[in-house]
């Protein structure tokens, strides 16, 4: 209501000073004309005196709301030759904030803001072609390479049982990806009344988690620092194991080899707070800004296995449950995801 109100209170001020200021001229010259006699000379035609005043009223009146116009619809100009840039798809634009504080400021604010986010979108929509490009190219290189090596004459048992071995292996990568693109495209379709909510004890999950991941953790040699508070909260166990898989296997994949892991969950207030920490690579500030982005990875090299969609499922499942999700992370310092949900 304050910013309505004092956009009003402007336009008013701008209209009354226009009035005082051409009342205040066209006094002045009314005062220099008789002063030259001019005025004196038609005092016997006041019609003419009336129209000679209302004239120079609207002379003056017109070029000073022309002079005051230009400043004051400079911001809106702006505005409207941005528009035209963006609808160009020129999103690196940026309108100039010359306005007072109110409603166009607001605008002008909004619209630097909106064009700042469709250029990150228009970059993530790129990255987006060229990592799921990569990630879908690379196993079906391979597949197409050890399966041309299978061809070959005079192979022996051991190469053949290597390029099968990495058929397989690149085809549950494929597999794996198109899991993950078909649970990423359900739950973003997915809205809060079809989850499947039921009691169950969140210290008890994160166990079972664990157990599903240990052969991954053992070939690191992790080893675990738990602190779970016995926890009876209501939501989707599915997702929510998904979530905790999602998580942990971030972890144990960029901790360093017989690192450690802690994972804690606790009441938080009204809420519950799950903590899971490694003690690994971490992240750079411009890393932790796009983690949860689809097909992101920290690892530009594509070196280590992954494709990118875990923790943007995460992120959709705490969404989803009304809850959320950070990051803390410095490079070499490890990574602290940090979920908050509701108990019920």
């Amino acid at each position: 209501m304050r910013r309505t109100k004092s956009l009003k209170i402007q336009f008013v001020w701008t209209i009354f000073l226009i009035l005082v200021s051409t009342g205040f001229i066209s006094g002045a010259m009314l005062l220099l004309l008789m002063k030259l006699g001019l005025i004196d000379s038609l005092s016997g035609y006041p019609i003419v005196r009336l129209v000679i005043t209302l004239f120079s009223c609207v002379i003056i009146g017109t070029i000073i709301s022309m002079v005051v116009s230009k400043r004051i619809l400079k911001p809106i100009n702006d505005l409207v030759e941005g528009t035209k840039e963006i609808a160009k798809g020129n999103f690196d634009i940026q309108v100039e904030n010359a306005a007072m504080n109110n409603e166009l400021s607001a605008l002008i604010d909004s619209f630097n803001m909106m064009a700042s986010e469709l250029k990150n979108v228009d970059m993530v929509h790129n990255d987006f072609i060229t990592n799921f490009s990569h990630e879908f190219n690379t196993p079906m290189v391979s597949i197409r390479g050890f399966a041309k090596q299978l061809d070959k004459p005079g192979l022996s048992d051991i190469q053949r049982q290597e390029s099968i071995a990495i058929i397989l292996e690149e085809t549950e990568r494929l597999s794996h990806l198109s899991a993950n693109i078909l649970l990423l495209s359900k739950l973003e379709n997915q809205q809060q009344l079809t989850l499947k909510k039921t009691s169950f004890y969140l210290d008890e999950q994160l166990r079972m988690c664990l157990l599903l991941l240990q052969r991954l953790w053992e070939e690191k040699n992790i080893e675990w620092s738990l602190e779970l508070t016995h926890l009876l909260i209501v939501a989707d166990e599915e997702l929510l194991t998904q979530l905790w898989l999602n998580l942990i296997k971030n972890a144990i994949k960029y901790s360093h080899h017989s690192g450690t892991i802690s994972i804690s969950c606790y009441m938080f207030g009204s809420d519950v707070k799950v903590i899971v920490q490694d003690k690994g690579i971490g992240m750079s500030d411009y890393e932790r800004s796009h983690v949860f982005e689809k097909f992101y990875q920290g690892d530009a090299s594509h070196q280590t296995m992954g494709n990118g969609l875990g923790l943007t499922i995460a992120a959709r499942i705490v969404q989803l449950h009304n809850g959320k999700i950070n990051v803390k992370s410095k490079e070499q310092e490890g990574a602290t995801f940090i979920t908050i949900l509701p108990t019920a």
